[in-house]
């Protein structure tokens, strides 16, 4: 879909691989992929409904470890907000939670419903603190079921995915650490495509530009297919 939507013309997917493959470009993933449902009962229909969140640990060397609050969009896997902490306290949640707030508009008077949070059981997610400042803001919580990790797939995904690219190198500074994140956040939500989102970003998806980007791939495949009937009678003429 990137070249799709770069170059003005469309080329199917099983073209692709077949031209990868015979070049021997296609391998494996280095990674595991974790097994889960094939899918959610109750579907999330719009952006800002649900945001999953959860801690990661990375390490600096010489600093120790670091520990990554993110909030993500359940229905078009944003990344909302996240912070580096050096703790994992619900202080830390309601940092990262003030931030998604503020960059998401939520935080404003006119918005009727607040998104609910999705969590684990963890320390800094049961604490009475955190309790009182989702009651503030008028928001739901709900946690997942103990030792069942795929309930939070989406964030579990996304910690998987920024590791195997942020991990490909050591960090000496925090600081450091922080820019690479920040800038593997920013490819994630603007440039990677998902397949899960009918390769779109989630960004596209979360501002709303979905449906005008898959009319307009659908418009390019549309003229491709002209030009190629017409290309085709042209050399069998």
């Amino acid at each position: 879909m990137k070249y799709t939507d770069e170059k003005q013309y469309f080329v199917s997917e099983s073209s692709v691989y077949r031209i990868l493959k015979a070049e021997d470009l296609v391998t494996a993933p280095a990674h595991i992929v974790m097994k889960a449902a094939n899918e959610f009962r109750d579907k999330t229909t719009r952006p800002n409904e649900l945001w999953q969140t959860d801690f990661t640990y990375l390490k600096v060397l010489g600093w120790g470890w670091f520990y990554l609050s993110t909030i993500l969009d359940d229905y078009s896997r944003y990344i909302i907000s996240w912070k580096l902490c050096t703790t994992m306290k619900a202080e830390d949640v309601t940092a990262t939670l003030d931030l998604a707030l503020e960059a998401s508009g939520c935080d404003c008077a006119t918005v009727v419903a607040k998104p609910r949070l999705l969590s684990d059981n963890g320390a800094s997610y049961i604490a009475g603190d955190l309790a009182d400042y989702l009651d503030e803001k008028g928001m739901d919580h709900v946690r997942g079921a103990p030792y069942h990790p795929q309930t939070q797939g989406k964030i579990e995904r996304w910690h998987q995915t920024m590791k195997n690219r942020v991990l490909l190198e050591h960090y000496f500074l925090p600081g450091d650490l922080e820019r690479q994140i920040g800038a593997f956040v920013e490819y994630y939500n603007n440039q990677r495509y998902h397949e899960s989102l009918g390769n779109l970003t989630p960004a596209d998806v979360y501002f709303g530009r979905a449906e005008q980007i898959l009319k307009q791939r659908e418009e390019i495949k549309r003229k491709t297919m002209i030009k190629r009937r017409l290309r085709h009678q042209t050399e069998n003429a």
